[in-house]
């Protein structure tokens, strides 16, 4: 929503209180400036984003809350001075009360025909960035789809051959060449097993959906994980138990997290005496995604996070991770995380990762699961 439908809109209400309460109700941070540069109004949200209560912004002039310097500043006297709305897109606008970056798009427009009060909006690039790589996630994973097809029947049928060719030879050598034909066999059983992997990716059936309680399928997930790769790492839960059921499919969503919990543990290693793994659930409402074959939005309000203490994603990895054959593991295919994205996609959710030195935090939202009649499901 622009600044100019926003005016319009509220002008057509006779209550400043009802106008007033949609303003609040809006996502994006919006603060109206006087003639001087004093903030005349704010709503919730820039509150939330400057960290500064109406009462307080209300005493301060712009350049009071913003850095000296700041993008935002340079706009705001563009706009007085031309007297016309300017747009400006991924700036920087982090403040000492925030800290850190904060990149915003910004429309400052005036608020009546001579310029001098002016409005302005903010809207952080943070989910709309999410929405950026998720699409991306999603086009790197149908791009192995061509490729996986292909390997499938133009590979595994000579690989076939070359291994029963290998196993007819061994019978007449003796040991030392028996070895060489073992490692044939070995080596192509490695491939057929790659070429297995990749072929999820070819599969474009539509998955069945039903009601799943997520915390049966990470309990599921722990209890394997426990017994085997993760056996030197403690877990710790903590979970919303009152959270609606997923919808989705329970055998494709125990494949995920436990990629997911694996990638954890590898990246914790196996020499470590203080490795963690947390798993958390959580209600997070307000993020919609539109997907393919979908006239309205998506609510993703269910969060799932698995968080590990190992060293971090590498910052040059970090941009490429759910790509298609792309890891730091030396012996890894680099298939795992882009099968979760798939898989992710396919229900119509997004996953991401968050990553620092001791903490890093992979994130899956998915929608809840809703019967034909609109009820709520009971996860089973």
């Amino acid at each position: 929503m622009n600044v100019k439908a926003l005016r319009k809109m509220s002008d057509g209400f006779d209550s400043a209180a009802t106008a007033t309460q949609i303003l609040n109700a809006l996502p994006h941070p919006i603060l109206t400036l006087g003639p001087d540069g004093h903030v005349v109004d704010a709503n919730a949200a820039c509150e939330a984003f400057f960290e500064i209560s109406l009462p307080l912004l209300k005493r301060q002039k712009l350049s009071d809350i913003l850095p000296f310097g700041s993008p935002l500043l340079s706009l705001v006297a563009q706009v007085l001075e031309r007297g016309a709305a300017v747009n400006e897109y991924r700036v920087d606008i982090g403040t000492h009360r925030t800290g850190g970056d904060r990149v915003v798009d910004i429309n400052v427009a005036p608020l009546n025909s001579d310029a001098r009060n002016l409005i302005i909006m903010l809207q952080e690039r943070t989910i709309a960035d999410k929405m950026d790589r998720q699409l991306t996630h999603r086009g790197a994973a149908r791009s192995v789809t061509a490729l996986a097809s292909m390997l499938a029947h133009e590979i595994k049928n000579p690989l076939s051959g070359i291994r029963g060719a290998a196993q007819l030879l061994e019978g007449g050598l003796g040991d030392d060449d028996r070895a060489l034909t073992r490692l044939i066999c070995d080596e192509t059983d490695r491939i057929v097993k790659l070429v297995d992997r990749m072929e999820a990716f070819s599969d474009e059936r539509p998955i069945e959906r039903e009601s799943v309680n997520i915390h049966k399928v990470l309990d599921h997930v722990k209890r394997i994980a426990q017994a085997g790769f993760a056996r030197h790492i403690r877990f710790f839960e903590n979970y919303d138990p009152s959270l609606p059921p997923v919808s989705g499919n329970r055998d494709q969503l125990i494949q995920v997290f436990l990629n997911l919990v694996k990638n954890a543990a590898e990246a914790i290693g196996e020499d470590a005496i203080d490795g963690e793994i947390e798993l958390t659930t959580a209600f997070r409402p307000g993020v919609r995604i539109r997907t393919a074959g979908s006239r309205e939005p998506t609510r993703l309000p269910l969060e799932f996070c698995v968080r590990d203490n190992g060293p971090g994603v590498s910052p040059e990895l970090m941009e490429h991770l759910f790509d298609p054959f792309v890891t730091n593991k030396s012996s890894g295919t680099g298939l795992g995380l882009a099968l979760v994205a798939k898989i992710i996609g396919d229900h119509g959710g997004i996953v991401e990762c968050e990553s620092h030195a001791r903490r890093t935090t992979f994130r899956v939202l998915l929608p809840m699961f809703a019967a034909t009649d609109g009820r709520s499901g009971e996860g089973r």
